[in-house]
């Protein structure tokens, strides 16, 4: 079962490209609600993007012809979605983002009743079902309309207690996303000075030199302000990256750890389990078992981690990335909710984040990134597997490599782990020769 269009987060690519345009989205709308095993209601979210408005109407013309009753949610953030497919009972959740790529690109992703993500098989077969062409459906040009984002904002504030952040100062960059509304508004909600960053959003400018993937000006903005914390989103808001007081940036292993170790220590951690990806730093598992816990790993890609975590009975997981998951309180990766985690975990410690992230100490670790021409199998490329065999049989158990294309680009990811940097460096830079040697690398 070989998926064609949809990546590891939905289908992804430039807009106007082969995939993202509205004839393609036109299409899939019309495929999901056939897969539909019965029809209803849908809600289509979308982040900024300026192109998000004319592909949300074609996906809408799509589901309209396939016979389900497509409702728009507006500017709305990921978890917001769905959540609200959970709470209004609908029967499927379109968002329309690239997530944290440049504004240039975009995407559609599902979500299921109960508002989890679609399986591997499940988004196999809508593929089967794409229809050469759609004949639109006659009906009215424009689509009902439900606001997602005033609940999620109240379910949101009532994590911590009324008034939780009174005297606390946060900079909050919301990467000219979907989250620019809502999570100012609940950081204010709960009295907490917001320093906003990334609050201007134009259509053009999500993830510009802000957001998840770019927290420099955060880290910076928590120095000068004195803040006691900073916290970054990516363009649709299911990531969530922070920085504590001093503007050290924590990435989502940080966050995970502290949060899993906490949870043991107070016997909160369900099945005393973490579930986290083949990505993250082995320092995580070596921790958590530490604090009487188990790490299971998944897949990369916050599904999967969601499907891992219902597998354990676990209700806590993520990825390095800052996809962390509550299942208890949201179906789906949230930044906004992680985010009110680690503070929750700040004020019942009494500790800053400076001293609570001490509780990871990783390995050394490289990554590397390279952009190809196309996703040769892995298994095609002999002399990159010789080099992967050889540095798997010196690290021993003292390390780890990982060699796997992106979900959602064309790029190769490396990454090895050792027992110091020198070891690190070395394999690195043998497997990227290898890599380069076998692929046609940009």
């Amino acid at each position: 079962m070989t998926r064609r269009y949809f990546g590891t987060d939905g289908v992804r690519g430039p807009y106007g490209g082969p995939l993202i345009n509205e004839a393609f989205a036109e299409r899939l709308g019309f495929a999901a609600a056939a897969w539909l095993a019965k029809k209803g209601r849908v809600l289509i979210g979308r982040d900024t993007r300026a192109s998000g408005v004319s592909l949300e109407a074609a996906v809408a013309r799509g589901l309209r012809a396939g016979g389900a009753e497509p409702i728009s949610l507006g500017v709305a953030p990921t978890p917001a979605v769905a959540r609200a497919v959970r709470t209004e009972g609908a029967v499927l959740g379109v968002v329309i983002t690239a997530s944290h790529n440049p504004a240039a690109d975009n995407g559609i992703k599902f979500f299921g009743a109960g508002g989890v993500k679609l399986t591997d098989a499940e988004e196999f077969r809508i593929e089967e079902l794409l229809p050469p062409a759609v004949r639109p459906a006659p009906g009215p040009a424009g689509l009902p309309v439900m606001d997602a984002c005033a609940g999620y904002v109240t379910a949101a504030a009532r994590l911590l207690p009324a008034q939780a952040l009174r005297g606390w100062r946060i900079v909050l960059d919301t990467a000219n996303g979907a989250t620019s509304a809502t999570s100012p508004a609940v950081f204010r909600e709960l009295g907490a000075e917001v320093i906003g960053l990334g609050d201007q959003p134009d259509g053009r400018n999500i993830n510009a030199g802000v957001g998840s993937e770019h927290p420099g000006q955060l880290a910076a903005r928590v120095r000068a302000s004195g803040a006691r914390l900073g916290v970054a989103h990516d363009g649709d808001g299911d990531r969530c990256v922070v920085c504590d007081e001093r503007g050290v940036v924590l990435d989502g292993d940080e966050v995970l750890t502290l949060l899993a170790t906490h949870a043991l220590a107070h016997h909160a951690l369900a099945n005393r389990t973490l579930v986290a990806t083949v990505q993250s730093n082995l320092g995580v598992d070596a921790a958590v078992v530490a604090a009487g816990g188990r790490v299971v790993r998944t897949s990369v890609g916050d599904r999967y981690v969601i499907e891992g975590m219902a597998k354990e009975r676990a209700t806590l997981g993520g990825e390095s990335s800052g996809h962390i998951i509550y299942s208890a309180i949201s179906p789906t990766g949230d930044g906004l909710v992680a985010a009110l985690k680690v503070i929750e975990v700040m004020r019942e410690t009494g500790k800053p984040l400076s001293d609570l992230r001490r509780v990871l100490v990783k390995f050394p670790q490289l990554t590397s990134a390279l952009t190809v021409a196309e996703k040769k199998p892995l298994e095609s490329l002999p002399a990159l597997g010789a080099v992967i065999r050889v540095l798997e049989k010196e690290l021993g158990t003292q390390g780890r490599v990982l060699v796997r294309y992106s979900g959602t680009e064309l790029k190769l990811r490396l990454l090895i782990e050792g027992p110091n940097d020198g070891v690190v460096r070395d394999g690195l830079a043998r497997l990227e020769a290898a890599a380069r040697m076998e692929l046609p690398v940009n």
